[in-house]
């Protein structure tokens, strides 16, 4: 069994390293892999790039905005037996993250990014966001201690508007077995969010009083999750 985690925007791998401290010392192999953050398509498609290399049953995680690439990642891929969503979007075909995150009020998420600009191919200029970095502990992980928090501040991934935009053209949850992590205090993504696509899902679900940043703050309830996952 090999455990994929993907991380979401405004993070990036080390997200997970106190998961990875857990899952490695029940055994467990892990791959924390690097999400571009640049398109829903192209992240889910490098993504599945990273499964097919591995031989075996894999659990597939992820966390926020890595929701929905796992979503797509995995249609199609017989070897992926379990998908797990930690504070996670799992959206139903046709739903981009910008979407489901306004279905429900209470994010705050929205004033406190900041636009950034980077080329694409065609010469032109494609729009991200970033945390703004005094704002980062209490938006994104508000249970996690302040000087964690600042590291994570200032190492956050960008993600391009447009990934944030795009429609899933898949949703692998529907033939994959699903679990997910409610973070209650969650200020990207309402909880009632988080429970309307988890009951859609059909997913074994768990709920933690914790910020978005619940891997970071709350690895072990994280791990336990996962490792459910991997028993089935």
């Amino acid at each position: 069994m090999t455990v994929v985690l993907v991380h979401g925007a405004f993070a990036d791998s080390s997200s997970w390293n106190g998961v990875v401290d857990r899952l490695q010392a029940q055994g467990q192999t892990v791959i924390a892999a690097a999400n571009p953050l640049r398109s829903l398509t192209g992240d889910a498609a490098y993504i599945a790039s990273v499964l097919s290399g591995i031989e075996g049953p894999i659990v597939l995680v992820g966390h926020s905005y890595g929701g929905s690439v796992i979503t797509v990642a995995a249609e199609g891929n017989s070897n992926v037996q379990a998908l797990v969503y930690i504070a996670a979007f799992i959206p139903e075909i046709g739903e981009s993250a910008l979407e489901l995150s306004g279905k429900f009020p209470g994010s705050t998420l929205g004033p406190t990014t900041r636009p950034g600009s980077y080329p694409l191919a065609d010469g032109s200029a494609g729009t991200e966001l970033y945390i703004q970095q005094e704002l980062f502990h209490k938006q994104f992980a508000a249970d996690v201690p302040a000087d964690a928090a600042r590291r994570m501040a200032a190492t956050q991934r960008p993600v391009a508007v447009a990934a944030l935009a795009e429609a899933a053209t898949a949703a692998a949850w529907k033939s994959i077995p699903s679990y997910a992590l409610l973070a209650t205090e969650d200020y990207n993504i309402p909880i009632e969010a988080h429970r309307f696509m988890a009951d859609r899902a059909g997913a074994t679900t768990v709920e933690v009083a914790a910020s978005h940043a619940v891997a970071v703050a709350q690895p072990q309830a994280v791990a336990d999750l996962i490792l459910q996952a991997t028993q089935r």
